[in-house]
Parts: C-alpha cells; structure tokens; sequence
C-alpha cells in the first residue's frame, strides 16, 4: 500500500513539473507566434487567441527585408561574434583549468580566485571603451570577442575545473612516458574526455553571448556592427505599434539559440549534473 502511495506521489509530482514546464517555457514561445502571425490590428488587443489570418510568413519577410535586409547582416555579426568569442573561451579556459587543477598550489588557488572574482565584479562600460580606443579594436567585431571572453572565461574555467577532477593523472604521466609534451597531453588526451563540459560551455555561453543586447550596445555601435538582438531597438522606434512585427522579430532572433539548445540539450544537462557531482 505504501509502495502504491508513493509511486503516485511520484506520478503526481511528475505531472506538476511538467505542467509547470509548459507555463514556463511553451506557453510564453506559443504566445509569441500567434502574435507575429496577427495582423497589426488583432496584435494591438494583446490576446492570447488565434489569429483571424495566418500572416505569419508576410510578417516574417516584411522583418527580414527590413532596412535592406538588415537582419541577414544582423544574424552574421551575431553568429560570427558568438563562434569567435566561444572557441576562445573553450580554448583558454579548458587550458587555465588544466594547469590550475595539476597544480593544484597556492599560487593556482590565489589564480583562480582572482578569475573567479571576475563573476562577482561588473565590467565598466567607460574605462572598456577608452581601452579599447587606445587598442584600436573599438567599434570592431575583434574587441567585441575580447569583451566576450573575459565576461564568459570565469564561468568555462570553473565548469572545466570541476570536470578535470574526475580525469586521473596516470593519463597526464602515461602520456609524458610515451613522448608527448604537454600540449599533446591537453589537446590529444585531456580535451576530448572533456566533451559534456566543453557542449555545457558552449551551449550556455552561445546561447548568452547571440542574445546579448548591452555589451553590442555600449561596445559595438554603427549600422555595419549591428547584431540580432539590436534589432529589436530599431523595431521598437520604427514599428511600435505593430506588434506583430515586433513579434516577428523576437521570432526569428530566438531560432539559432533555441536550435543550439534543443539540440545539445541532452549533453548540457550531462555535463552540468556531471559537474554538480563532482563538486
């Protein structure tokens, strides 16, 4: 009987979870595309109904075609942006892990600390930009990628650290005894064991690095710099009573993350239960 009890419990709270996902995650997504299949006049009431016509396709052109096709433009800088800030953030922080977990010392402890406090400090927007302006790379794709990383590096440093505990060192010394220094050792024997912390890494940073809308803002501005998420800004000003089209546009921004996440989602939550247990 008691079995019986709290397999339904079990049930039940399965139910609960799953009902709360759809409010959470489906319902708000569902929203969005009835608004951008609306038109201007039905969008306008707000209501979460079917629309009288499918316009969602005109809808989505008329965004793309926006400005001479800003939003192809848009959706590259992005795209590159985020494949260039992501490899570095791999690259260096599965490196900076590797040698402060070996080592294991004060000095790799104080090191990391000192990395880890960049998650705690907010960055500041007007010495960056002087520092960029005496650099060279202000308003460029470069400097925005610098940006990116150091924002990013804390976070893939600490993921990459907790995973590089359960990979033993007889690894690191079998290696050594074969001839293989210690590049060798990190990119041919330690980084592909790594592989649900590195889809974690890119996963999550990907996902914050195209959405994000402050740093382009403030670090990237020009008509040739702009990203995804900036032209939501430029909808705003110049359709702000449309909001299908607004919709529209929050639709088309959302699809790369969304794909990068259904796709990986099975490897991201690996790699976070993985590192969940191993902390």
């Amino acid at each position: 009987m008691n079995k019986r009890k709290r397999s339904l419990k079990a049930s039940l709270g399965n139910i609960i979870v799953f009902v709360l996902m759809i409010a959470v995650f489906v319902m708000p997504f569902l929203y969005i595309i009835l608004m951008a299949s609306k038109s201007a006049r039905e969008s306008a009431l707000m209501r979460f109904s079917l629309p009288e016509t499918n316009l969602l396709f005109r809808n989505l052109g008329q965004v793309v075609s926006f400005r001479d096709y800003e939003m192809f433009r848009a959706l590259f800088n992005s795209t590159l942006l985020t494949l260039g800030a992501v490899s570095l953030v791999v690259v260096f922080a599965a490196l900076f892990a590797f040698v402060a977990q070996r080592k294991n010392d004060r000095i790799a402890t104080l090191l990391m600390g000192v990395l880890v406090a960049g998650l705690m400090i907010p960055p500041s927007v007007v010495p960056t930009i002087s520092l960029l302006r005496t650099l060279g790379i202000y308003k460029t794709l470069y400097g925005m990628i610098l940006i990116d990383v150091a924002l990013f590096l804390p976070f893939a440093a600490m993921i990459f650290r907790t995973a590089m505990t359960g990979i033993p060192r007889d690894l690191d010394e079998a290696s050594y005894i074969d001839g293989a220094g210690p590049l060798s050792i990190f990119f041919q024997v330690i980084l592909p064991l790594l592989k649900p912390a590195i889809v974690t890494v890119v996963v999550t940073s990907s996902v914050n690095i195209f959405n994000d809308f402050v740093g382009p803002l403030y670090f990237l501005p020009g008509a040739k710099n702009v990203t995804a998420p900036l032209t939501l800004y430029n909808y705003i000003s110049q359709f702000k009573t449309e909001w299908n089209l607004l919709f529209a546009n929050v639709l088309v921004v959302s699809v790369i993350p969304l794909l990068i996440f259904i796709f990986f989602q099975r490897q991201l939550v690996s790699g976070m239960m993985g590192g969940a247990v191993k902390g």
